[in-house]
């Protein structure tokens, strides 16, 4: 078994209270599952011990704060008409901050033969209908989710599993308890009950949407959105027991998330489905790595604890007023960034736009359907705190400050 020393007490940013939710907590004890963890549920939920826990393996730290995350598609279209799809399960730590790729020897691939060779092949088939790459390209979505994401809940450490395990269970559970809790949560017909369905024509409010789901969850998820339309959700919990077969605690989010506070749009799926000039996400091919059309013109958004938080003025802080559009010169792989305010750079690790600004060479990196923004290969961004209001925060390139967070370019 892996041992650890941890300790998860919340902090200010994590507050929220741990709820049960009218429909039940979730447990998946009684799944059939590839494996079994063995671990009990009676002991200390993630985040909320009081004292150290030992064994990491029956405790999952520090990524005790999870985020089941889902999209809603419309341009190209992806999965069914009346649902939401699958977008992952992340593993935030309590303070809202969070790993990645925490185990390169792992990122295995061949996601459908991994989970067909181990009997999950009921799994792939939803995973096919209901997790879906925007660009088609489902293989390299669901490789990425493990590899970012999986990788890092130390419930599923190699060590965790049972003796003779094959290469791969603990990916494998990895999926079937991701499908597993996305079925406990369907948002369309939540939303749909309350007479919040995808129009054409109507806007909501940001508490009209949360208030419907709330009534029935019983717990307040966090709405993201593009602009001014609904796009994604997420839904967050504490865990007692493994990723394996443990019991998911339904928590409030953390954050109300990118959406305006009025006017929010949720159009109904339409199209083939097939990739077209303008996406949602301004997508760029994803397993193949040939470079994609970078825009022109483009507003860039911060995406803090897996959900779009405001972006950049055109002094380059970071706000949640209105967003500036930044003038793009160049290809994915090496460009220039300008802003009503004049060139924009860094300057002493510092991001800033401005006339007397020298102007530094930026990258674009695909990831998990998003254009990130990027300098000497990073993509990690962080400020002092974060913006409210008329509060905005400097930009710090790289991690070393106290909110982390990835600058998404979306085209405008």
């Amino acid at each position: 078994m892996r041992s650890a020393i941890v300790l998860g007490v919340w902090v200010s940013v994590a507050a929220a209270i741990a709820l049960q939710s009218p429909v039940g907590r979730t447990s998946l004890l009684d799944r059939s599952a590839s494996i079994s963890s063995g671990c009990s549920t009676s002991g200390p939920t993630s985040c909320h011990n009081t004292s150290p826990v030992s064994d990491t393996c029956c405790f999952e730290s520090p990524g005790g704060l999870l985020l089941q995350t889902q999209f809603w598609d419309t341009d190209p279209s992806t999965g069914p008409i009346d649902s939401w799809t699958i977008h992952g399960l992340w593993p935030d730590k309590c303070d809202g901050t969070f790993d990645q790729n925490c185990d390169p020897s792992r990122a295995y691939t061949g996601i459908s033969s991994l989970l067909t060779s181990q009997g999950a092949s009921d799994t792939l088939s939803f995973m096919n209908t209901h997790w879906v790459d925007i660009n088609g390209q489902n293989e390299r979505f669901w490789e990425h989710e493990w590899e970012t994401h999986g990788t890092c809940m130390s419930t599923l450490e190699t060590s965790c599993l049972p003796s003779g395990s094959p290469r791969g269970a603990e990916a494998v559970a990895f999926f079937e308890t991701v499908v597993r809790l996305f079925k406990t949560l369907p948002t369309y017909d939540w939303l749909s009950d309350a007479g919040i369905t995808p129009s054409t024509s109507r806007t909501f409010s940001r508490s009209t949407l949360s208030s419907a789901l709330e009534n029935v969850a019983g717990v307040t998820p966090s709405l993201g959105c593009n602009g001014n339309t609904l796009n994604a959700i997420s839904w967050y919990f504490n865990l007692k027991g493994s990723i394996i077969d443990g019991e998911f605690i339904p928590i409030n989010a953390i954050e109300s998330g990118s959406c305006p506070s009025s006017g929010i749009r949720y159009p109904p799926k339409s199209g083939s489905g097939t990739p077209t000039s303008v996406t949602i996400r301004n997508e760029q091919p994803g397993p193949t790595g040939n470079p994609g059309s970078l825009p022109t013109k483009a507003t860039i958004h911060a995406i803090h604890s897996g959900s779009e938080l405001g972006g950049l003025l055109s002094l380059g802080t970071w706000s949640t007023q209105t967003l500036a559009t930044f003038t793009i010169s160049g290809s994915a792989d090496s460009f220039t960034m300008k802003s009503s305010k004049g060139d924009c750079g860094l300057s002493g690790g510092m991001f800033k736009c401005g006339s007397g600004v020298s102007s530094t060479t930026f990258s674009a990196k695909s990831s998990d359907g998003s254009l990130l923004l990027a300098s000497g290969g990073s993509t990690s961004f962080s400020s002092d705190g974060i913006p409210s209001g008329t509060t905005v925060f400097d930009v710090y390139m790289g991690s070393s400050h106290g909110q982390q967070y990835t600058l998404e370019i979306i085209g405008s």
